[in-house]
This record gives structure tokens, C-alpha cells and sequence, in this order.
């Protein structure tokens, strides 16, 4: 598991925490069954605070991306690359949705949309 937490991000660190993490996953990059550190370890590798790995963990947890054993930790759920690709566009999807509205909200029609993105891609 590999993240980089920025201070100066609008985004609060424990989402971004969630995006990096869920990206690993849905990439492959982290294999089902890879195990996520504890809580307390994460937090002082990180040096950020136990409640906000703690939330990023629920998160995934939530989104069905890890699964909790009591005793013995969190680990990446298994999945299908069929599944794995349906979450990962589902979750592209969603980011999408929100950017669509604003990008709307500058009039912008759906060609210059694109146009816009292949130049930032």
C-alpha cells in the first residue's frame, strides 16, 4: 500500500486516503487478501490521526472493497476482473456525475466538455 497524503488538498485526507487506496484495489495493484496495517500503525506511518485512517477504513469497508475479520484485521476483498471493473467505472462514474454539473454550470455543451478533457488527459 502506497499513499501520499497532501495537507494543502481541498479534499479531506481521509478521502484521500479512500481514492488512493480504492485505486490499488480496483487496479489489482493491491490482490485480494493483501492486508491493510492496522489502524494505529497506519495512523503513525501516515502521522495522521487513528480516527481519520478509522474512517477511511469503514469507507471501503462500506463500499465493499475490504472486509474486517475481529482479531485479525482488514484485508482487500476478492474479486472478479468483471467485478472489479464494474466497481471501478461505477465509482468513475459517480466522480463524473459531480464534475458533469459543474462543468454545466458554465454553459459548457458536451463536445467542448470532451474537447477539454482530451487536452487535460
Amino acid at each position: 500500500m502506497n499513499v501520499a497524503i497532501s495537507n494543502t488538498s481541498e479534499k479531506p485526507i481521509y478521502q484521500q486516503l479512500f481514492d488512493q487506496i480504492s485505486a490499488q484495489i480496483l487496479t489489482g495493484e493491491l490482490p485480494g487478501g493483501y492486508p491493510l496495517p492496522p489502524i494505529r500503525q497506519a495512523a503513525q506511518e501516515l502521522r495522521i490521526s487513528v480516527i481519520t485512517i478509522k474512517k477511511a477504513w469503514e469507507e471501503l469497508e462500506r463500499s465493499g472493497l475490504i472486509t474486517t475479520t475481529t482479531g485479525k484485521g482488514c484485508f482487500v476483498a476478492d474479486f472478479s476482473s468483471e467485478e472489479m471493473l464494474r466497481m471501478r467505472n461505477d465509482m468513475i462514474m459517480k466522480q463524473m456525475a459531480g464534475d458533469t454539473d459543474y462543468y454545466k454550470s458554465f454553459g459548457l455543451s458536451l463536445e467542448e466538455a470532451i474537447e477539454l478533457l482530451k487536452k487535460v488527459y
